[in-house]
C-alpha cells in the first residue's frame, strides 16, 4: 500500500535526504519521525533539487518501516520510500542550499580572521532580496573591542539588530539566546558566516545539546578549517529550527544573477526611507547632485563603509547583460 505523508527536508549528504515528517498527521503509520530517502527521477529532469528547508510530501509503503511493540519504525533507506512532491518555496539560497529560510545569523569576528564588511554587505543584500531577516553577530568580541564599536556602530545604524559576544569569556550569549528563544521562536534560523569566525562554537554554546565539531585557526596562515560540510537543520526546544551551514562561498555577483541594478537600492535597508526623493527620477545613488543617499553619506547619516559596497556592487549590475546570468 502507498502512504503520502508531508515533512521537512532536514538534512541531505550526497543525495540522500532526511525528512522529519509531520507529527500531527496522525491517519498515516509514520508520523513525527525521520525518514531516508531519495527524490524522484522527476524532479531532476525538470531541473530542480530539493533543499534541505523545503516542505514536501513523501511517498512510501509498507516495506519502508517495521513494527515494533505497536509502532510503525522507519527502515533506513527505504527502497520504496522517495521525495515525491515540493511545496513552493517563499525563498531559497545557492550556497547553502536552504529553502524557507526565515532569519539568518550573520556571523563575523573582530579578528582572526578580520572581518571583511563588503562580504558582509553582499550576503545582507541577497537575504533582503529573498525577504530573510538578518541578524549580525560579532564573535571574538575581545580580542579587538574598537573593531566591535565600528561595526555595530556602521550595522545599528543601517537598521540591524547587532550582538557583541565571545565565547571563549562567555559575555554576549545569554543575550542572543534569550532573542532566539523569545523573538524567534518557531523560525527556520540559519548560521552563516566566513570560515574560521566561530560559526560552530557559538551553535555548542548557545545549544550544547547538538555538539557540533568546532574547527581551529591555523595560526600560520589565519584560516579556519571549514568543520561543516553540509547543511543540516536541528529542532529547537520552542519550535522551529536552527543550521549550521559549510559556509557562504558563492556571493559572486559577476557570474550568479542574485537581482538586478534596480533591485539593489531596496536591498540596503537605510537606503529605503529615501528612496524617491532624489531630484532624478533616474538616479543611481552613486554620486549624483540632490541625491538623497548622497546627502544623507555626506551627513554621516549613512556610513562610508555601505555605501562603497552599494557603489561597487551597482557596478557590477549595470554591467551585466542578459546572456551573462547565471541562477
Amino acid at each position: 500500500m502507498a502512504y503520502y505523508q508531508t515533512g521537512r527536508i532536514t538534512k541531505c549528504v550526497g543525495g540522500l535526504y532526511t525528512v522529519t515528517l509531520d507529527s500531527r498527521d496522525k491517519n498515516q503509520p509514520l508520523f513525527g519521525v525521520d525518514v531516508e530517502c531519495r527524490a524522484r527521477g522527476s524532479f531532476r529532469h525538470d531541473g530542480v533539487t530539493p533543499l534541505v528547508g523545503d516542505l514536501v510530501t513523501v511517498q512510501y509503503g509498507d516495506g519502508s518501516y517495521t513494527m515494533e511493540d505497536g509502532v510503525a519504525v522507519p527502515v533506513a533507506g527505504g527502497a520504496d520510500t522517495a521525495i515525491d512532491g515540493i511545496a513552493e518555496r517563499k525563498n531559497s539560497l545557492i550556497r547553502p542550499p536552504l529553502a524557507n529560510l526565515d532569519v539568518m545569523l550573520v556571523c563575523m569576528a573582530s579578528s582572526s580572521p578580520a572581518p571583511d564588511l563588503y562580504t558582509v554587505d553582499k550576503l545582507l543584500c541577497i537575504l533582503e532580496f529573498n525577504g530573510i531577516e538578518p541578524v549580525i553577530v560579532i564573535g571574538k568580541s575581545e580580542l579587538a573591542p574598537e573593531s566591535v564599536t565600528e561595526i555595530t556602530r556602521i550595522y545599528e545604524g543601517a537598521g540591524y539588530k547587532v550582538f557583541p559576544l565571545s565565547c571563549a569569556e562567555d559575555f554576549g550569549t545569554s543575550e542572543l539566546k534569550r532573542y532566539i528563544d523569545g523573538e524567534l521562536r518557531g523560525k527556520l534560523i540559519a548560521v552563516a558566516g566566513a570560515s574560521g569566525v566561530g560559526k560552530s562554537s557559538l551553535l555548542n554554546t548557545l545549544f550544547p545539546e547538538l555538539a557540533l565539531v568546532t574547527g581551529d585557526i591555523s595560526r600560520k596562515i589565519s584560516r579556519g578549517k571549514n568543520t561543516t560540510r553540509h547543511t543540516q537543520l536541528f529542532p529547537l526546544d520552542g519550535g522551529g529550527y536552527i543550521a549550521d551551514t559549510a559556509g557562504f562561498s558563492l556571493l559572486d555577483f559577476e557570474r550568479f544573477d542574485f537581482m538586478g541594478k534596480d533591485d539593489l537600492p531596496h536591498t540596503m535597508r537605510e537606503f529605503r526611507p529615501l528612496l524617491g526623493g532624489c531630484r532624478y527620477t533616474d538616479c543611481t545613488h552613486t554620486k549624483e547632485e540632490d541625491c538623497a543617499i548622497v546627502s544623507a553619506l555626506r551627513r554621516g547619516e549613512i556610513s562610508l563603509s555601505r555605501h562603497k559596497s552599494f557603489v561597487d556592487l551597482y557596478s557590477i549590475l549595470k554591467e551585466k547583460h542578459k546572456w551573462d546570468k547565471k541562477t
